[in-house]
Parts: C-alpha cells; sequence; structure tokens
C-alpha cells in the first residue's frame, strides 16, 4: 500500500494485515489510530531483565537471556493417547540459569519451536515461574526471539554480543492477550509509527508552548520506542495531559450547555413550607448543612438548571439538604421527584419524609394543614389501585413530592410541573436515566441534584462526575455515635465467632438490635462461584443462617430474615416490624445497604465480609450507631491473614474516615471500574492518566478545557479536538442508545 494512503483513520488492516481480526476481537480497535493508542504496560532496561538469580517461586516474569542448550524429546501422553513433544531449554545471563520448558502436540510446531529457540539465540521469555524437581523454571512461556549466533562465522561470543547491542536499551512490553502476543502488537505498531505521518494534534499550540509540551506525533514515538527514560516520561506527561484534556472539555461543554439552558426560578416564598419545617427541626443542622443548603438554594434561584452532586459520609445528614430543596421547589408551584434504586431505600424515604413533615404532608386531606402538599410513592409493587392513585396526585400536581424506584421513569408517569430531581446513590444510575426522569418536566428542564454516600476522592468527582458543581457534608451531626470495627478472622480465632453470638445477645438483652448480613439469599438457583467450591467454603446465605440461629446461638430471640426475593409487602411489614422493635436480629442481604435507618440497631455481624467492597462493607456498618449509642461491627471471613482481602479488611476496621477509605478502594480495584468503563461495557478512555496519582495534571487540565471552550464553544478552530470530542460524545451516546 502506497506511503501516502496510511492515514490515522484508516482500517487496522493496512499495518496488522490478516493479524487485524485477531487484535480487534481481542481489543476493539479497528483503524490505526485506535492500535497507537494502545500504549505498553511498561517498559523495561534490558539490562535489569538479566537478574535470574533474583526470580521467586509464583511469580510474574520478563527475563532476557540467552540460549545455552535446547533438546526436543518425544514422549507417549497417556492422557490423550499417542505423541507428544517436549523441548528442554536453559537460558543465561552472565551470572544465573534458568530451565525453560515447551510442550506441544503436533511434531511441526515443537520442530518450528526448537528450531527458533536454538543454542545461541537471545530471547525474551515471559511466564509464571513454577518449581519442577526442586528446581526453578518457566513452562509455556510467550517468547520473542531477537537473533540466534548458530552457524555465525564470525564466532559465538562475537555473533552473542551483536545481537545483544542490536537490541533496544528499554523494551516495552504491552498488554496482549492468549490469541495476540506483546510483540505482534509491537510490530504492527512499529510500522505504524514509520508509515502515518499525520498525527491529531488535540492541544491548541499556545497550551503546548506554555507546558513545553513535545508534538503528539513525537510523543507517540517516544512512547512505543523511547531510547531514553527521560523521552519516554516526556511523552507520557504530553499524552497523560491529552487524555485529562479530551474529558474536561467534554465536560465543560457539558456545563456550558447547561448555563445557557433556561430553567425555572425556584425562588420559594416567606412563611411556605420551607419555614414552617425549619421551625419544626428538633435539631439544628449543622454548619455544613447550612453551608451546601445555601448553595442549593442559590441554584434553584437562578435562571439556568442546576446540576449539583451531594456527597456526604453515611448520616450525615444529606436527606434533610434535600427535603429542604424539595420545598423550596414546592412553595415556588412545582413539584419534586426523588429517584431511588430499590423499593426498601424508597419506601424508607417516603416514611422518614413523611414523619418529618407531619401534617405538611397531608394537604388536602383530613388533618393536613391547610397550605399542605402530599407525599407520593410510586413503586412496580404497588397494586393497580394505588398505582393509578400515584400517578393521578404527581400528573395533578397535587403530590408536590414523589418518591420512587425506577417505576418514576416509565413513559406513562407524567408530572404537573417537575421543577426539580433528585437522584439518591448516585453510583446505581447511569446519566441516561438522570436525563429520562429530567425530560418528564414537559417544559423548561428541572433543577438536578444527584446524592451519594460513598464518599469520592476530588479528582475522580472532576473526572466522572465534572459536568455537576460537587458539594461535600463530611460532619457528622450531633448524637452520631463512633463505630467500633471488629476482623473475625474464623481460619485463626474460630471462638471468637462463638464471643461474636454472645455480644448479640448482650445488645438485644439491653434492648438494642441487631444486623447480620449474608452475601447470598440461597436455593438452587444460589449456587456457590467455582472460587467457592474449590475453596470448599460456601458463603453463608440468608435462608440458611437465620434458621440456624434461630435454632441455635440465639435461640429465643425474634430472628427474621430480609432479601430480594421476598414480595415487596412482605419486606415492607419485615422493615417495620425491625424499626418498630419487633425483631430482634434482622438476618438480610444487602438489600439494607443504604438508606435504612433504624436508631435503635447497634451492631451487624458481616459473614464472608471480604467479599465485599470497601466502600460497601462502610455503607452497611453506617447501619448501626444512628441512635446516640456506640455501634459495632464484625467483619467475620476465611480469608488468610497475608491477602488482599484481609488488607481490605484490615482497612476497613481500621478507620470510619470514607474519603481514606474511598482512596483505598480505588487504589485495589482497576481505574477503568471507577470510571464508569464497567458500568457502559466499554472499554475506559484513559489509559495513562491515574486520578488517584495525577491530580496536578486533571486540574490544570480541567482550568485549559474551560478557557479553550469559552473562548470557542463549538471547538472550530480545534478540528482534531472536535473529532475526538465528538467520537467521546457519540461513545456515550450509543451506550445511551443501546440501554434505553
Amino acid at each position: 500500500m502506497p506511503r501516502s494512503t496510511i492515514r490515522w483513520d484508516s482500517k487496522l488492516a493496512a499495518v496488522a494485515g490478516a493479524g487485524a481480526a485477531r487484535i480487534e476481537k481481542a481489543f476493539g480497535y479497528q483503524t490505526v489510530g485506535d492500535l497507537l493508542q494502545h500504549y505498553p504496560r511498561r517498559w523495561v532496561d534490558k539490562g535489569s531483565l538479566s537478574d535470574l538469580g533474583a526470580v521467586q517461586p509464583e511469580e510474574h516474569v520478563t527475563v532476557i537471556a540467552r540460549v545455552v542448550r535446547s533438546q526436543l524429546h518425544s514422549y507417549t501422553d497417556r492422557r490423550r493417547g499417542g505423541l507428544a513433544y517436549r523441548l528442554e531449554v536453559v537460558v543465561a545471563t552472565e551470572k544465573d540459569q534458568l530451565s525453560v520448558t515447551y510442550f506441544d502436540k503436533k511434531k511441526h510446531v515443537a520442530e518450528w519451536r526448537a528450531s527458533s529457540i536454538a543454542p545461541g539465540a537471545i530471547g525474551l521469555f515471559s511466564g509464571k515461574v513454577g518449581t519442577f524437581r526442586g528446581q526453578l523454571q518457566l513452562t509455556n512461556p510467550q517468547n520473542q526471539m531477537f537473533g540466534e549466533t548458530a552457524g555465525d562465522e564470525s564466532g559465538g561470543e562475537d555473533a552473542a554480543a551483536r545481537h545483544w547491542d542490536s537490541i533496544p536499551q528499554l523494551i516495552t512490553i504491552y498488554p496482549a492477550s492468549a490469541a495476540v502476543q506483546s510483540w505482534q502488537i509491537s510490530d504492527a505498531i512499529a510500522l505504524a509509527l514509520d508509515l502515518v505521518e499525520e498525527v491529531p494534534e488535540l492541544l491548541p499550540a499556545d497550551v503546548r508552548e506554555a507546558h513545553d509540551f513535545v508534538s503528539a506525533r513525537q510523543a507517540l514515538r517516544w512512547l512505543h520506542r523511547p531510547e531514553t527514560w527521560a523521552q519516554k516520561e516526556a511523552a507520557a506527561q504530553r499524552l497523560r495531559f491529552d487524555e485529562a484534556f479530551v474529558t474536561q472539555t467534554v465536560l465543560a461543554q457539558r456545563r456550558a450547555e447547561l448555563v445557557a439552558q433556561a430553567a425555572e426560578p425556584r425562588t420559594g416564598r416567606s412563611g411556605g413550607l420551607l419555614d414552617r419545617f425549619d421551625e419544626r427541626l428538633p435539631f439544628t443542622l449543622t454548619d455544613g448543612q447550612q453551608e451546601v443548603s445555601r448553595a442549593v438554594l442559590d441554584d434553584l434561584a437562578t435562571g439556568h438548571p442546576m446540576h449539583r452532586l451531594l456527597q456526604g459520609e453515611v448520616g450525615s445528614g444529606k436527606t434533610v439538604v434535600a427535603l429542604r430543596a424539595m420545598l423550596r421547589v414546592v412553595d415556588s408551584g412545582g413539584q419534586a421527584a426523588l429517584l431511588a434504586p430499590t423499593e426498601v431505600l424508597a419506601q424508607q424515604h417516603h416514611r422518614s419524609i413523611t414523619a418529618m413533615l407531619g401534617d405538611l404532608a397531608a394537604g388536602g386531606m383530613l388533618g393536613g394543614a391547610a397550605d399542605g402538599t402530599r407525599v407520593g410513592l410510586l413503586t412496580g409493587s404497588l397494586g393497580a389501585a394505588a398505582r393509578r392513585e400515584a400517578m393521578l396526585d404527581a400528573a395533578s400536581g397535587q403530590a408536590g413530592i414523589v418518591i420512587g424506584t425506577h417505576a418514576l421513569l416509565e413513559e406513562k408517569v407524567q408530572f404537573a410541573d417537575l421543577g426539580l430531581v433528585v437522584v439518591d446513590e448516585q453510583h446505581r444510575f447511569g446519566v441516561e436515566q438522570r436525563a429520562a426522569l429530567a425530560a418528564k418536566s414537559g417544559g423548561a428542564p428541572p433543577h438536578v441534584l444527584v446524592m451519594t454516600a460513598t464518599p469520592i476522592p476530588r479528582t475522580v468527582a472532576m473526572t466522572v462526575f465534572g459536568d455537576l458543581e460537587t458539594s461535600t457534608l463530611s460532619e457528622l451531626p450531633a448524637g452520631r455515635a463512633p463505630i467500633q470495627t471488629s476482623v473475625v478472622p474464623l481460619a485463626e480465632q474460630p471462638a471468637w465467632l462463638d464471643r461474636g453470638w454472645s455480644r448479640i445477645r448482650e445488645e438485644v438483652a439491653t434492648g438494642h438490635q441487631v444486623y447480620v448480613v449474608c452475601a447470598r439469599i440461597g436455593g438452587d438457583d444460589d449456587k456457590p462461584t467455582k472460587a467457592d467450591a474449590e475453596e470448599a467454603v460456601p458463603l453463608a446465605a440468608v435462608e440458611e443462617v437465620a434458621p440456624m440461629l434461630a435454632a441455635g446461638p440465639l435461640q429465643g430471640l425474634r430472628v427474621e430474615m430480609l432479601h430480594g426475593r421476598l414480595a415487596p409487602d412482605r419486606k415492607d411489614e419485615v422493615m417495620q416490624r425491625f424499626a418498630a422493635g419487633g425483631i430482634d436480629v434482622l438476618v438480610s442481604t444487602t438489600v439494607i445497604e443504604v438508606g435504612v435507618d433504624v436508631a435503635n440497631a447497634t451492631m451487624m455481624m458481616i459473614f464472608d465480609a471480604d467479599r465485599f467492597g470497601v466502600s460497601q462493607l462502610h455503607q452497611l456498618r453506617g447501619r448501626v450507631g444512628r441512635g446516640g449509642l456506640p455501634g459495632l461491627c464484625l467483619l467475620v471471613t476465611n480469608a488468610p491473614h497475608a491477602s488482599a482481602a484481609r488488607e481490605r479488611l484490615d482497612a476497613v476496621a481500621g478507620t470510619t474516615d470514607g474519603f481514606e477509605l474511598s482512596r483505598v478502594d480505588l487504589e485495589q480495584r482497576r481505574e477503568g471500574d471507577v470510571l464508569g468503563a464497567s458500568q457502559s461495557g466499554r472499554r475506559s478512555s484513559l489509559r495513562l492518566l491515574s486520578v488517584l496519582e495525577h491530580e496536578d495534571v486533571i486540574v490544570e487540565a480541567r482550568e485549559v478545557a474551560a478557557q479553550v471552550v469559552a473562548a470557542d464553544p463549538t471547538l472550530a478552530s480545534h478540528p482534531d479536538l472536535a473529532r475526538q470530542v465528538r467520537r467521546l460524545h457519540d461513545a456515550d451516546q450509543a451506550d445511551f442508545l443501546e440501554k434505553a
């Protein structure tokens, strides 16, 4: 193919040939540009790869060494029958040797491998270190041979030296798959780097000059083929900023679009529901609640739609802030909708908000305040008559506040004047679900307030929720008691579980209540995972644990179960009985994770705690200690002492600071999950940028993006940037349509 026809957007086959289909299947890449953005997983100095004496069993290593011995043997494969082939190789560096063994079923494959891994050849070998007869070895490692010295007339030592010198000082190791090896990707990228001349420049020239960045083309060459560590770092700095800049440009455009929209100002009225609610509050708002409330109410009074993220620790009082905002909108003649992820949480919100409002929530009803409103509840399990009534109250405007689950998103659900959308537990919903509810306003777009009790580090908030203004409630209201958290390691201290049952009895004896949380419900359709079966440690199930406790260590106590398979009416009835003190011990799944507020619950025991995430454990334990009484949370686990799972549990036991735990959580997970790629089904667009490590880059990119968008909202003078932004936007839209 002529050189001039290879462009950034050329088909992948232009540089990958027949391997293009395998690369596309493995990574989803379709163009040469996609391939050039497949950055190395790591860069290794060839001199550092040769310390074979430091390798350890079970370690995944990449070593570069010379083949000193290679022998092919045939043997009878007793399991499959017939001949099989074993290539026994010894590789060496200046000081050490390592055995490498390959097994092949076919003779021609074995002979080809033996000819390429011949004595004198220098190669890169990558695999997991194992042991055989007390000796360390690599079995069937991936390999790339750089050349052979066998048969070289100039002599083995001189030839080996020449081949060693021909190997790049920095060797790039690429993310690979079983079908596509690192060096196959490397070869295709090398060809692309030679053939593609025009690389999109996303940064304006003045930004590149101000930061002393290399060009995009130079950055790609230095990232994929660096001669020095300084070149690699200069390339990474440039391309890392590009990633942050494109993301922040998309978010800056979204913010600009929101500001440009017209919304109905909701200024409220003197002596209205909000003022009367404030007069009745039996407690004083914290300084944080007052500050955030002022910001929210100021937003509601503007002529463009509010889009604000309210994050706060478990029990920090986000619901009161949201309710004050909803009352302000009702006082302005509008309606507010609160979207909750589960029926249990929706019902809990309905009960607590109705209780806080008292007769203000019974407008037009016997005993209700003359100028009160109604608080509607709409969930999927409502009966036909109750559903019709709830929908009529929403459509007519009689219900100033409507609380519900995904049922609120249904097309038939309409509002008279939807002025505010409150989304609880933002991480459970996508942008499109926010938009679907907001679209029900009928006229001007409503104001939007999204809440989460899962603390979010500042850089994640700027990257994931960058189209939202962020408010944080970090101060807990007066009366919240500390929660002691302890790990119960069954493998090391099985007797501690018996002490746990005794502590439950002690709590109940003093008039308090307890949660016992299990990872699964039970039943034939809840089969253990493969990992569970291999470990022979089945996960505790609600339907098994509840009767076991009632007949065993907690005999005589009022033990009840709660899980997602119960009928909605039954779930609500169990929760109301627990809230009223009619149940001593509630054995539950994570259905009680968010929103459930029972002040008398002082203790929680979580089985198989290692199967839950850090943030989820923090959310769960936030259900206790809510009534001014000290809380206790026991994390029961079979995880061994020196394991990542135990490190997670020890971190949770070591602090109740949700923001500190959120960093621990993010550090232990793939960053793509943090950025929503796992939720959307797409690969994360961030490759070099870490939202935890590169806060300074994100902050600077956000400022630059805001300036660029302010000066040129459509990016007309930045065509390469506009194309990249459109591509990211189209990916979001495609995801929206797929999930709609």
